[in-house]
């Protein structure tokens, strides 16, 4: 039997499929990394064509330009994006998946228990708010009432 069926995306809810393109410079505004065997978006530029189609800070890429990204490394994904069209490249992405909101409430001198260094959480305090909703260490933050904070 035929495999093109199993490479083409079954778009399922949570994923969809992007059309992206290169700006003049031929750059996408977007940095891939590898997390755990999958790639990750780890850096959207304002403004760039990446924005653009709104990608965002951890959004999964399980497929680049038909090709399965599970497995890659970040290497192996910054020159697929490199050698990919500059008009079209199609990628199917899974939005977010590890993103959880949580409502936080500050204590007494007004804290709500975490540390944040670069955007990832460094520590907690033991009985503090964000402890109690699950955050963890080495998670990152991606919003604070709804303003991006990422790369502040």
């Amino acid at each position: 039997g035929s495999d093109a069926g199993l490479r083409r995306a079954a778009i399922k809810p949570g994923l969809r499929e992007i059309h992206l393109c290169k700006d003049e410079r031929g750059k996408t505004g977007l940095k891939l990394k590898n997390v755990d065997q999958g790639i990750f978006v780890q850096l959207v530029k304002a403004n760039s064509p990446a924005a653009l189609v709104g990608l965002r800070f951890g959004d999964q890429v399980l497929q680049l330009d038909g090709e399965s990204c599970a497995g890659w490394s970040s290497g192996k994904a910054r020159k697929a994006l490199k050698k990919a069209s500059p008009e079209k490249i199609v990628m199917v992405v899974r939005d977010r998946p590890f993103q959880r909101t949580v409502t936080m409430h500050k204590d007494s001198t007004g804290h709500v228990g975490f540390v944040v260094k670069k955007g990832q959480i460094v520590s907690l305090a033991k009985d503090g708010s964000a402890a109690r909703n699950g955050l963890l260490t080495h998670h990152y933050v991606c919003e604070v009432n709804g303003q991006n904070v990422i790369g502040l």
